[in-house]
């Protein structure tokens, strides 16, 4: 499968970073140490096993600096590396593929980071049905490319915000008075196609979930036998979701409890930052 993301949301994000780092002056230390007319290529590595993304927001990095950079990517996002696996060749100007450096590792480290978990995850429930998805704990302004990211791991993307389906929380639960209450408001108050989740903490509430009717529910924090029992409950009627605290350790067990999908906030908020790294030479 080939992964990509329309230009406008990866560079707005690259050049958004590229002006944060350069300031008001610029980078002096680049300015004030390398000849105006200097050539330079420069290897993108992979340090570590894993996952690629962010390869168009490296080349935006460089390409916003500088029109002249040639960036020739060896590795595509979604692809699996191995340490010391060469992403990228740029060369060019060298002061600004100095200038860009950072912000093109600092892209490539964080969505290869959330694009490696996902993978990791998304091995650990191979065996069964479960979908691995995430959640919207992403960085500010930075949604779309995490995203993006969990999907070049093989994990599938819940709602994007707060205006692209219902998915009743328990404090709505409960200043809506309850889970019949609320589904019943928010079934009068949206449109036609906007979906509607439930989240639920008890087979009690499931079954007035049950009785009432949505298209999925959110099983929150719930032991894998009342797992195993809420499948059973609903018996296809609707989307199985599984929520919270979820693991690597936990997530296998889980999935077996036969629930559709299971989402994980550490897919974004907790990735460790993939390595590379980026060596130059003059030409």
């Amino acid at each position: 499968m080939t992964f990509d993301l329309p230009p406008m949301l990866t560079e707005d994000a690259v050049r958004a970073a590229l002006a944060e780092d350069l300031g008001r002056a610029g980078d002096v230390t680049t300015q004030a140490t390398i000849p105006a007319r200097a050539q330079a290529r420069a290897t993108i590595v992979a340090r570590e096993p894993g996952v690629v993304a962010g390869v168009p927001a490296a080349r935006a990095a460089f390409a916003l600096m500088d029109a002249e950079i040639i960036f020739d990517a060896k590795a595509i996002d979604g692809a699996r590396v191995a340490p010391g696996a060469l992403v990228a060749l740029v060369s060019g100007p060298a002061r600004p593929i100095l200038s860009a450096e950072r912000v093109a590792l600092n892209f490539l480290g964080r969505l290869s980071g959330i694009a490696t978990l996902t993978a990791r995850y998304v091995s650990a429930v191979a065996e069964t049905s479960a979908r691995i998805c995430d959640t919207r704990k992403t960085t500010p302004l930075l949604r779309a490319l995490e995203k993006y990211a969990v999907r070049c791991g093989g994990g599938v993307n819940h709602r994007f915000g707060l205006d692209d389906a219902v998915l009743i929380k328990d404090n709505h639960v409960a200043v809506a008075g309850g889970v019949i209450p609320a589904l019943r408001a928010a079934k009068a108050n949206v449109g036609h196609l906007v979906k509607i989740e439930i989240e639920v903490d008890t087979l009690d509430q499931l079954r007035d979930v049950l009785d009432e009717g949505a298209d999925a529910v959110l099983l929150d924090n719930m032991t894998p036998d009342d797992l195993r029992s809420a499948v059973a409950l609903v018996s296809g009627r609707m989307i199985c979701e599984a929520s919270g605290g979820v693991t690597l350790a936990s997530v296998a067990e889980i999935a077996k409890s036969g629930v559709d999908l299971i989402s994980v906030g550490a897919l974004t908020h907790s990735a460790p930052v993939f390595d590379f790294g980026l060596d130059m030479d003059i030409l």
